[in-house]
């Protein structure tokens, strides 16, 4: 494995423990926040893979016109502006659906008075 390799299995590890919280986990609020972190573990993930390094360890660039760049170099050496403007849409999604979830935890526990799913039997139709 190389060192390149290192951020996309990072990321893939905070997926995995999102998917995990989300399926394993019987309390509300640890569900919420598996929610969370596999909200920003896709964020992440589109993040990693519009960044474009250069083979020579050259850091990348801003999607900006740069004096003294030739174009050429501008292409190879940017970053790609699209997977950011996604991350930036899917962080305001993600935000208003947390707020949503925990609207919801917090009528489930006036309600029931526990955020322990297993204890709420009365949620069967």
């Amino acid at each position: 494995m190389t060192l390149e390799m290192l951020p996309f299995l990072l990321a893939f590890m905070l997926l995995v423990i999102g998917i995990y919280a989300i399926i394993a986990k019987r309390n509300v609020i640890k569900v919420i926040v598996g929610l969370l972190i596999l909200d920003y573990a896709v964020n992440l993930v589109l993040i990693l893979m519009g960044y474009r390094g250069s083979g020579d360890g050259a850091a990348a660039l801003a999607p900006i016109k740069t004096p003294g760049l030739s174009e050429q170099m501008m292409l190879e050496r940017a970053v790609d502006p699209l997977p950011q403007a996604l991350v930036l849409t899917s962080i305001v999604i993600g935000l208003s659906v947390a707020a949503l979830v925990v609207a919801l935890a917090i009528r489930l526990y006036d309600k029931y008075g526990t955020f322990d799913t297993g204890l709420m039997r009365n949620l069967r139709g």
